[in-house]
């Protein structure tokens, strides 16, 4: 039986909550000059070409069941909606602000978990997560009132993800890591090229091919490979640690999207949105404190012992 090693698990998990607002941060400086299409094209084509070798040399199969096919089909397919909303809401709003928004996930999945997967949820994790959400309301209310409709798309990406989550958690014992992302990045260069080749230059700006100037090429190429490597670094960190003892961490992606949003954009949150992020911390650390005396709770419940009947009985 393999195991934990805890502090391996955090040190990939802070690395992960170090790298991913840093390509949010990237993705953000070229996506008033990227058609958004191209940009995630070339998000997932990289993925494909680092990851597609090392599944060759390891003599990794390209085959699985037809279940576990359709599975990463539809999980790859809202891998595509999730960058392409994040993307979109990052031309409009500051980086800190919109990686608050999205960090309602753990609440939606908490309620997904609940009416889906037949979770039992308590009443005090669900205060909390009616607390988190008026967090997320004092972040969404000035940012909606700056640019309007937009200030949402975090919302969307939050419900998309934890989607994304549940759905991952069905093949997670059939197909490994480093399967599962070449094999999403081929799918999504099949799903996304043919619509950048079929549809004519200018209808759809976002879905057009569009000649880029030289300087964007290190940045799209720096795309893909944090966005590749970010999420291998939180897959392997699960092996290595449980996810009660990483899950705080993801926090930390907030100060770190505020630091990579003042460093290169010069943006930093109102007082208003201020507010809104501690307190959406704080409920999502309620709930993960919540689940963590359940958990241990679980474990010291002395395990009934069943009544053996006696042949005089």
């Amino acid at each position: 039986m393999r195991q934990d090693k805890p502090l391996l698990g955090i040190a990939l998990m802070l690395g992960f909550c170090i790298i991913a607002p840093l390509a949010d941060a990237v993705a953000k400086l070229l996506a008033d000059t990227v058609p958004l299409a191209e940009l995630v094209f070339f998000r997932f084509a990289v993925q494909a070409v680092l990851l597609v070798p090392v599944m060759v040399a390891t003599r990794r199969s390209f085959r699985m069941r037809r279940r576990v096919a359709g599975i990463v089909f539809l999980r790859t397919l809202m891998h595509i909606l999730g960058i392409g909303m994040m993307v979109t809401a990052l031309r409009y709003l500051p980086l800190a602000d919109a990686v608050a928004i999205a960090f309602v996930m753990p609440f939606m999945l908490l309620i997904l978990g609940h009416y889906f997967m037949g979770e039992e949820v308590g009443w005090r994790r669900l205060a909390a997560c009616a607390v988190g959400f008026s967090g997320t309301l004092l972040v969404v209310q000035p940012a909606f009132r700056d640019v309007g409709w937009p200030a949402l798309l975090p919302l969307g990406v939050a419900l998309n993800f934890s989607l994304f989550m549940i759905t991952t958690r069905q093949i997670s014992r059939d197909i490994d890591a480093i399967s599962l992302q070449a094999v999403s990045g081929l799918m999504a260069m099949a799903v996304i090229g043919p619509m950048l080749l079929v549809l004519p230059a200018g209808r759809i700006p976002e879905l057009q091919w569009a000649v880029l100037p030289a300087d964007t090429w290190g940045l799209l190429l720096s795309i893909g490979l944090l966005g590749t490597v970010a999420h291998l670094l939180m897959t392997w960190s699960l092996r290595y640690a449980p996810g009660a003892t990483l899950a705080p961490m993801q926090y930390l992606e907030m100060p770190f999207a505020t630091l990579f949003g003042f460093m290169m954009f010069h943006e930093l949150p109102n007082p208003m949105a201020s507010v809104g992020i501690c307190i959406i911390i704080a409920s999502g650390l309620f709930i993960l404190a919540r689940e963590r005396a359940i958990h241990r709770a679980q474990k010291a419940a002395p395990v009934p012992v069943p009544d053996v009947a006696t042949p005089a009985e």
